[in-house]
């Protein structure tokens, strides 16, 4: 018996020693290399990207170290002869003793070593701080690295091992990283860096845009690291399986706690009913408030192979009603409780009346038997329906703020790079708990305040309703957030009704969707000790394409363009310093329905979108916002920014809200009315600002109206259309004064 063992054993090692030499041969690495990674293939189902072709000349590899592992995995993965350093755990660490003994290495910071290397044409490996957002010091690590890569001419590389964190050897606090014995880890690198043609003109210089440049090749390495390959209920499966231990992930108002494997459980049950009366790749609409509910909605969607409609309920009947159309929305999911308590019985009617069937998950969730409760449990961890990655997953309403809603198509890799593209620019852990009060029927509150932290071990508080300027900060007071997602307006008003302590645990607040204040920053800033960062995204790009973190932030900027996402910018007659927004990347929308063709998908032709955004961008990459290539007005001949005008007026009166909008002038060709609800607002005194401003005459509004409240959409914008019925009003009412003007 010992015998037959002793010949299994034998005959496995001859296979492992033969599988060895066939992945030496093929991916032209030493034996100790291939094994190393055959053994990291099995124990930690390690993903490799593709091998790069060989370089022709040295490469300075750099990665954020998340564990003793991940230099393991580099030796595996690099050229045979690459010169690994080491951190100082490392090089007494017994799990890599082998690696010591047959790799080359180096001490961590051992420049000399570095050089040595470079000048002999091999190739080296550098850990660095695991921050996502990194400190001054590691900046300029990045700034020296870069300068001994252009002194040696070699490129640079950025890797990083996704998965390693949460091993038994990671460096993370296991308040930040759960740990797991045998976590999955794959590997992401990112674009092969030259200096060829951005180096300053003595070799071995230094370029001050460096530290930018390598700090964006390891976001994008920590992007690719990620598996977009998958659908949205599997990401959430995977996050389970990562994450699950954790405890309840998910809350809301009324008191609900969900876990991972409870909240897929519960999605697996309510998407068979869903499969059993639709057709698969079919859009669903939901209409639900930010609750537990909408979240086990969406994922029933994604589990059944469905698309997911988001419907905005504060849009009234007839803006529902297009919207049905456009996307050929045969079912609406709803809750008879949510109706009741929001008053929506008129869009009810209304949606009934086009014929659209209305499904109560009160009852659909009382029809759901024994059976199938138990099916769904055993099943927990497998979608329904098979997906791929690019097919439609969602389908959004851009605001309107500007005039009809279009439909927004969305695919599952759309918004799960998205979410990726933020993970990879701002610091977030399990360690954080979001208070969502953005609605999920706006991309922003979807993506960024539902799927993002769902996707990274994140808690979640869901809040109903953003216009609760009052109960609302004593509910983040027993909530007890360290991130909230918020608009100016909305962060404006909570400020006014919240105690000090209200806000205290929060230490980062992402503004979007409209400008931020001065004012808003410096009032959370000094009261709540939190900061305020600015982003800027639209539907169309699922919804985030820049944005400021703790690292990189520059006031009166939205940041800079996220990994992975490229930008040009078109010429706009009249405006000299900034021009026309076009991006592209793989959170760019497959395409948009329009009401004039119901249903169809009308595609993205060149992957370029126009954001229609007039912009100016920095040296260092940080992107100011114009304003709208709709809101700017033509006075005389010269191109307005109605955005500039806000900005300037805000800086007069900061406590109080304004829109300017544009109207016909029979001699300059259009002029400008401020909305606002500063009283009085004396226009003698806003021209006498404006000089200071450094404004031209022509951005002083001609016009200026009073109202009680600037109105707003759902997400918190500004609703242009009925400021522009306001102004067109208010001047056809006095056009006798008009016309003296």
């Amino acid at each position: 018996m010992a015998g037959f063992a002793a010949a299994i054993v034998a005959l496995l090692a001859a296979a492992g020693l033969l599988a060895a030499l066939y992945l030496a041969h093929k991916r032209n690495c030493s034996l100790p290399q291939a094994i190393a990674l055959l053994k990291l293939r099995s124990l930690f189902r390690l993903q490799l990207p593709d091998r790069s072709a060989p370089a022709e000349r040295p490469v300075i590899h750099v990665y954020a170290r998340q564990s003793g592992l991940d230099v393991a995995v580099l030796w595996s993965f690099l050229d045979r002869r690459c010169l690994h350093l080491l951190h100082e755990k490392d090089q007494r660490s017994l799990f890599l003793f082998g690696l010591r003994l047959i790799g080359e290495t180096a001490y961590a910071g051992d420049i000399a070593a570095i050089e040595a290397a470079l000048a002999a044409g091999q190739s080296v490996s550098v850990p660095c701080p695991p921050e996502i957002e990194p400190q001054p010091q590691t900046l300029r690590g990045y700034g020296t690295l870069a300068a001994l890569a252009r002194k040696h001419g070699a490129g640079l590389r950025a890797l990083h091992v996704r998965g390693s964190r949460f091993s038994q050897w990671s460096v993370h606090p296991r308040s930040k990283a759960p740990r797991h014995l045998l976590p999955r880890m794959r590997l992401g690198q990112s674009d092969l860096l030259g200096f060829d043609d951005t180096s300053p003109a003595d070799n071995g210089a230094t370029d001050p845009r460096d530290e930018d440049r390598v700090h964006d090749l390891m976001a994008l390495a920590r992007f690719r690291s990620n598996n977009l390959e998958r659908g949205l209920f599997l990401a959430f499966r995977d996050a389970c399986d990562i994450y699950g231990k954790a405890g309840p992930v998910l809350e809301d108002a009324l008191g609900g706690k969900l876990t991972y494997k409870r909240t897929l459980i519960g999605a697996r049950a309510l998407g068979a009913k869903l499969e059993a009366m639709s057709q698969p790749g079919e859009a669903l609409g939901i209409l639900l408030p930010n609750a537990n509910a909408v979240i086990v909605t969406f994922l029933a969607l994604q589990s059944a192979g469905r698309v997911a409609a988001m419907l905005n309920y504060t849009a009234g009947p007839a803006a529902l009603v297009s919207a049905l159309s456009t996307a050929r929305i045969r079912t609406v999911l709803s809750s008879r409780a949510f109706v009741d308590k929001a008053g929506l019985e008129a869009p009810v009617a209304a949606i009934e009346n086009a014929g659209v069937k209305i499904v109560w998950l009160e009852e659909l969730r009382e029809s759901i038997s024994v059976l199938e409760k138990a099916n769904a449990f055993v099943n927990w961890r497998r979608p329904l329906r098979p997906v791929r990655a690019s097919d439609p997953a969602v389908i959004l309403f851009t605001s309107g703020s500007e005039g009809t809603p279009k439909g927004v198509v969305l695919s599952h890799t759309n918004i799960h790079a998205n979410a990726a593209q933020a993970e990879a620019r701002i610091d977030i852990s399990v360690a954080d708990r979001l208070f969502n009060v953005l609605p999920v029927f706006h991309c922003f509150g979807l993506t960024g305040g539902a799927i993002l932290p769902l996707f990274y071990g994140v808690r979640l508080f869901l809040y109903p309703s953003p216009l609760h300027y009052r109960n609302l900060p004593a509910v983040a007071r027993e909530v007890r957030p360290s991130i909230m997602f918020g608009t100016d307006t909305f962060l404006a008003g909570y400020a006014r009704t919240a105690k000090d302590t209200d806000f205290e645990s929060l230490r980062l607040i992402v503004a979007g969707a409209e400008a931020v204040r001065a004012e808003t920053r410096r009032i959370y800033r000094e009261r709540f000790n939190a900061t305020v960062i600015e982003g800027f995204g639209m539907t169309e790009t699922a919804p985030v394409a820049a944005v400021n973190s703790s690292s990189h932030n520059k006031d009166g900027t939205v940041g800079r363009l996220l990994p992975a996402m490229s930008l040009r910018l078109e010429p706009v007659e009249g405006i000299n310093d900034a021009g026309r927004l076009y991006v592209s990347g793989p959170n760019i929308m497959l395409g948009y329905m329009l009401a004039s063709e119901p249903g169809k998908l009308q595609p993205l032709s060149s992957g370029w979108h126009d954001s229609g955004d007039i912009v100016a961008v920095d040296e260092d990459g940080y992107i100011a916002i114009r304003g709208r290539a709709k809101r700017f007005a033509k006075i005389a001949g010269e191109m307005v920014s109605l955005g500039a005008i806000e900005l300037m007026v805000q800086q007069l009166w900061p406590e109080d809200f304004h829109a300017a909008v544009a109207v016909k002038d029979r001699r300059k060709g259009e002029r400008i009315v401020l909305v606002t609800t500063r009283m009085p607002a004396l226009r003698d005194e806003l021209r006498e600002f404006s000089r200071r401003f450094g404004a031209t005459e022509l951005m002083v509004p001609g016009e200026i109206i009073n109202v009680s409240e600037i109105p707003l959409l759902g997400s918190g914008k500004t609703d242009y259309v009925t400021a522009q019925k306001i102004a067109d009003e208010w001047i056809s009412s006095h056009r006798t004064d008009n016309s003296k003007a």
